[in-house]
């Protein structure tokens, strides 16, 4: 450890720190190398609906503000509050019917649920997220002020619990050697491996034939392959039982036991799942970042219309300005992928890529409609638009390029047919944090004495 003098005041410089600035520098091929990967995950919109109160915001962006409906005319847009009354369908079967089988005119037949005393309204699948009063600028700013995605699409087509698999697997089968999908969010008693016996997932095969399972599965993760390698990892959650909280489902990280008359997930694996979302940030102050993380937040800051009470800008801006004002270096060394887990039954005018079915894979449940993606880091070019094809294997495919790994299980997954996410990363050198204004700081999300609500059964 050495000592260094700068302005009468002594910086204790680490062996670890002096790391942290190696692994930060791109090395000569001029991708860049980060310690540290954050994959924020938030809830239920499309490109189309979150940003089309301004679709030309930046130049190159693709955001229409308007769709077709199943008499092939065109409807515009009208604006929504982001914390809004009503919920739309985007289960399976709602994927199927806005996608038409490729005409993208069937928005207008997704269900709609509304609550006591919601006057939805004309057209309530066509609308955009009212940024009037600034409600969603944090996201506009990040966008502009790093990287934004055109062509993000979920790899799955349907909602929140095979989205959130996924999204640490490139898949949602229950078992390494099936060609079966969870496709539905669960009912019964769902706690993931320490479900009660009413507990039950709807599965798809190829062919479009539904069954159901208990929700426990056996199946290989992108936290496998950071065993040996050196690579911590954490998962924040509101709950053990949340559909959102993917490593509940999965055996090797949630052992089963009875504690106290109660089945619930344990383990040394199962350590790494944080019950709190903001202690995300605490972490981050505390110079106590995992190499990996998935942040999902509580259903008030999760951007889901009908639960969400409209903080989610903020909890995202809070995050990021955590990171990028970090006194322990993470800004130069860390990428953060902000993105959200379904399209949320809204509109959104792109038709998603064809990959599985002309290969075969994923066939029956591959690929679906566009969610936000928006990248940070010292490494993206302010104003960045990327026209590649991404979905959430691509944000595995990242991790495992960045940290020298292989392909999650047997390597047909969605992580082996995405990009890596490289073209957001071009800059040799790190460009300056810039901050995100937003309604609320990192103190209110920390000191916050709300009670989290639960994600609702879509």
């Amino acid at each position: 450890m050495g000592n260094h003098t700068m302005d009468g005041e002594m910086i204790r410089v680490s062996c670890a720190a002096l790391l942290t600035l190696f692994l930060a520098v791109p090395p000569a091929n001029g991708e860049a190398k980060f310690s540290h990967v954050v994959i924020i995950v938030q809830e239920n919109r499309s490109p189309d609906n979150l940003f089309g109160s301004r679709p030309d915001f930046e130049p190159g962006v693709d955001i229409r503000a308007s769709g077709l409906d199943s008499e092939h005319q065109t409807v515009s847009f009208s604006p929504v509050p982001l914390a809004g009354c009503y919920d739309l369908g985007h289960t399976h079967r709602s994927f199927q019917q806005a996608y038409n089988n490729g005409a993208m005119d069937g928005e207008n037949k997704v269900l709609v649920t509304a609550k006591a005393g919601c006057l939805v309204g004309l057209s309530p699948q066509y609308r955009y997220v009212d940024n009037s009063s600034g409600t969603v600028q944090p996201y506009f700013d990040l966008a502009t002020h790093y990287g934004f995605a055109n062509r993000m699409f979920q790899t799955n087509q349907g909602p929140s619990f095979p989205a959130h698999q996924f999204l640490i697997s490139g898949t949602s089968a229950p078992a390494d050697e099936s060609d079966l999908f969870a496709a539905e969010n669960p009912t019964g008693a769902f706690d993931g491996c320490a479900s009660g016996p009413s507990g039950l997932v709807q599965m798809i095969a190829p062919d479009g034939a539904l069954s159901t399972m208990y929700p426990c599965f056996n199946r290989a993760t992108l936290i496998d392959l950071f065993e040996g390698a050196g690579i911590t990892w954490r998962y924040y959650t509101e709950s053990a039982k949340s559909i959102w909280a993917a490593p509940n489902s999965i055996s090797s990280l949630c052992d089963a036991q009875t504690v106290k008359g109660k089945l619930q997930c344990t383990g040394s694996a199962w350590s790494n799942v944080i019950l709190k979302p903001a202690r995300v940030l605490t972490d981050i102050a505390g110079c106590n970042l995992a190499d990996v993380l998935w942040v999902t937040p509580t259903g008030q800051n999760s951007d889901h219309p009908s639960i969400d009470t409209g903080g989610g800008p903020s909890w995202v801006a809070s995050i990021v300005n955590t990171i990028g004002n970090s006194k322990c270096g993470y800004w130069q060394n860390t990428a953060i992928l902000i993105m959200w887990d379904d399209w949320g039954g809204w509109s959104d005018h792109a038709p998603p890529p064809q990959i599985g079915q002309s290969n075969g894979w994923g066939k029956s449940y591959v690929y679906g409609f566009r969610v936000p993606l928006i990248v940070v880091s010292s490494f993206t070019p302010a104003g960045y638009v990327s026209n590649v094809n991404h979905d959430f294997g691509s944000v595995l495919r990242f991790v495992e390029r960045n940290f020298g790994l292989g392909l999650i299980g047997p390597g047909n997954w969605a992580d082996s047919y995405a990009d890596d996410l490289m073209d957001f990363f071009p800059l040799r050198r790190p460009n300056p944090f810039i901050a995100i204004p937003a309604q609320y700081d990192a103190d209110h999300f920390i000191n916050s004495t709300e009670e989290p609500t639960d994600p609702d059964d879509d």
